[in-house]
């Protein structure tokens, strides 16, 4: 009786890891967000960090130092240095740039038959992104974009509930997020500046957004969109009481909403902020011809579900809701699994675990928003071939 109890059970198996095959790793770009990576990678036994590479001459060497890593090579003025040096024999590289400098190093890499796992967001414009994959397609190497949400259980479950055919076609969806008070600068202005950012709260917490739902209805072509974005807050010299200065640095978008036609028929109602004078612009719905989903909202965007999601729909006759208790985190940390699925396609031979090809019509409705509220009119979303 109880073996047939477990087969209920949630998978708790691990995957046999091959340690007989080290992957040589570097970094390029060795900010904030590289300590998620290099922390993850320590994690893994089958990863030896050979080098890393920064713009900002010894940056590199005191981040590796930092995290009590040796013997890893850093005298790189860029990271063509860095990947031309035949010596390190890499196998893969985290690109952890800031936003402008992500097309250039992705390609360089996938140009020398190295993986890379690109930190999200993909690119600033459609149009890196298709040069990110046309190198991609000719290196024939593994291309994943930093997107670990989607690795969480509840994300997962909202991409199971659609696929099971629970909410009928989907018709219309609104979807965002942010925070009240949340425009990231403790570890300086490159997220503000539009020099190295490009895009501010749109791309740093709304391509996540996108993700959530994107991922769930299978990631349908966008056709149109009308945006708009402001920066109410991130250029008032009061926001930042201890460097008012910031204000007059910030260049990128602190608000972004949007309307976007989807292929199938589909609308997304979009909303993204990093400050506002509000806890959360909404819930996530999807709205269904056999039933609507709601997806509580975080007040403070973090990957996952505000609370336990409900259906509505209709069962004999009445109108009924069907809660979808919230599944605990367990095992590896999402950035943990984020780094080994990427590790486990560049070792295997198979797809990336976040393809690019998806996070390409992503990127192409961050891009549309942005030239439609320059423009301040609605455009058609236009992707080059690959």
């Amino acid at each position: 009786m109880a073996n047939i109890l477990d087969a209920f059970k949630e998978d708790q198996s691990t995957t046999v890891i091959d340690t007989t095959r080290k992957m040589r790793v570097g970094i390029i770009g060795t900010g904030w967000i590289a300590d998620a990576h290099i922390k993850s990678y320590l994690n893994q036994p089958d990863v030896e960090i050979v080098a890393g590479a920064d713009l900002i001459p010894g940056k590199a060497a005191a981040f590796f130092k930092k995290h009590g890593v040796e013997g890893v090579k850093t005298d790189y003025a860029s990271h063509k240095e860095m990947l031309d040096d035949e010596s390190l024999k890499l196998d893969a590289v985290s690109i952890c740039t800031y936003n402008r400098q992500h097309a250039e190093p992705a390609i360089y890499a996938l140009n020398k038959g190295v993986n890379v796992l690109l930190e999200k967001p993909f690119t600033v414009t459609t149009e890196e992104a298709v040069e990110v994959m046309r190198a991609e397609k000719a290196s024939g190497k593994v291309l994943s974009i930093g997107f670990q949400p989607r690795l969480d259980a509840n994300m997962q479950k909202i991409k199971q509930i659609v696929e099971s055919g629970a909410l009928g076609k989907i018709y219309y969806i609104q979807t965002g997020g942010g925070r009240r008070r949340g425009i990231p600068t403790p570890f300086g202005t490159t997220f503000i500046e539009d020099e190295t950012a490009g895009l501010g709260a749109l791309a740093d917490i709304g391509c996540y957004s996108l993700d959530m739902v994107l991922n769930a209805i299978g990631y349908p072509k966008p056709l149109t969109v009308s945006g708009y974005k402001s920066a109410f807050f991130g250029t008032r010299p009061d926001y930042y009481p201890k460097h008012p200065e910031y204000a007059a640095k910030f260049g990128v978008d602190d608000f972004a909403a949007a309307f976007i036609r989807l292929e199938g028929d589909i609308v997304l109602d979009f909303r993204i902020a990093w400050a506002m004078n509000m806890d959360t612009p909404g819930d996530t719905i999807i709205l269904g011809t056999e039933g609507g989903l709601r997806i509580p909202s975080t007040e403070c965007w973090n990957g996952t579900v505000g609370g336990p999601m409900k259906i509505y729909h209709q069962v004999a006759g009445s109108q009924v809701e069907t809660e979808i208790p919230v599944i605990p985190m367990k095992g590896p940390s999402l950035f943990d699994r984020k780094i080994r699925t990427f590790l486990d396609a560049c070792k295997n031979g198979t797809p990336a675990p976040v393809p690019s090809s998806q996070i390409l019509y992503n990127q192409a409705i961050i891009d549309g928003i942005a030239k439609s509220a320059n423009l301040g009119r609605e455009i058609e979303i236009v992707i080059p071939e690959i």
